[in-house]
């Protein structure tokens, strides 16, 4: 009887800390759902491969920390931090980017690599290559407790507040004339522009978006796992991850791939920590296989 109600103990123990593993993995997940799906909505519009996306997530990473060493309250520091990165975006687009549009995807990858190493340059000359750590707001400090159920107050936020922004965006995306002219230009560039609509200012607008979305990912994440000059490398390889599993060009996708990674990533970090990255590439992998144009893709 005693070794019965030991097994059960463990049996239950084990099946608790899965769980823990999937709700780290949903909070882990919709980090990856922002940075993706501002890469997705861009290439889908732009036909744009921007490999500088993991730099917008660094800077929205240290405004973050640099706003919250200067005693701005975290809660202002998560609406500056993306906003002064989409601005940065939105001038790096019409200044240098637009140019290349039409270039072939390799000019693509060539300048936004060449663009994402400035600006880690330019962090690493500003803050130094040593890792910061950042102050979880103190509102949101502690564990959240619910019976045997533990969890720290921080994640659950970071959980309910990027679930609120997926809302956000898919309104924004599926009900507004912005998002009509998105979703049409992801048809056809040319046929946004016989309407007389201004597509360069589209095409800002969207990139800009798109930048927004991986600052605020940065800014989220900062306090997780603080700020360091090479985050935006790893973040821009899940990313793709992400949409490659989703979809080119799909907002579900961008969801599903975020979450499927993040969830593979934290469970198999507690049952097999040294392949915990490199199951992600074999999800990858088996999705590519069984639909090579992704779960939410089209052909």
């Amino acid at each position: 009887m005693p070794r019965m109600v030991a097994f059960l103990f463990s049996d239950w123990r084990r099946m608790s800390i899965y769980l823990l593993q999937i709700i780290n993995g949903i909070g882990i997940g919709m980090l990856y759902f922002l940075m993706a799906v501002g890469l997705s909505i861009v290439f889908g519009l732009l036909g744009f491969v921007n490999f500088a996306h993991g730099a917008f997530f660094l800077l929205g990473a240290y405004f973050c920390f640099q706003l919250i060493a200067m005693g701005f309250s975290f809660w202002w520091t998560l609406l500056t931090a993306p906003l002064v990165v989409g601005a940065l975006a939105w001038v790096a687009e019409k200044l240098l980017l637009r140019h290349i549009y039409r270039l072939p995807h390799e000019f693509h990858i060539v300048f936004t690599v060449g663009l994402a190493l400035v600006i880690q340059e330019a962090v690493i000359l500003q803050w130094g290559v040593i890792g910061q750590n950042v102050d979880t707001p103190k509102v949101l400090e502690g564990v959240f407790i619910l019976g045997d159920f533990i969890y720290p107050t921080y994640r659950l936020f970071v959980i309910g507040f990027t679930v609120a922004m997926a809302l956000l965006l898919w309104w924004v995306l599926a009900g507004t004339r912005l998002g009509a002219i998105v979703r049409a230009g992801s048809e056809s560039t040319e046929m946004v522009s016989l309407l007389g609509l201004n597509i360069n200012r589209i095409f800002s607008l969207v990139f800009a978006l798109g930048a927004v979305t991986a600052g605020l990912a940065g800014a989220l994440a900062a306090p997780i796992r603080g700020v360091e000059p090479f985050m935006g490398v790893e973040a821009l390889g899940i990313a793709f991850v992400a949409v490659v599993i989703g979809g080119m060009g799909s907002f579900w996708g961008a969801l599903a791939g975020g979450l499927l990674v993040g969830i593979v990533q934290s469970l198999m970090s507690t049952i097999w920590p040294e392949g915990a990255r490199l199951m992600i590439y074999v999800a990858m992998a088996a999705v590519m296989l069984l639909r090579p144009n992704g779960l939410f893709g089209r052909s």
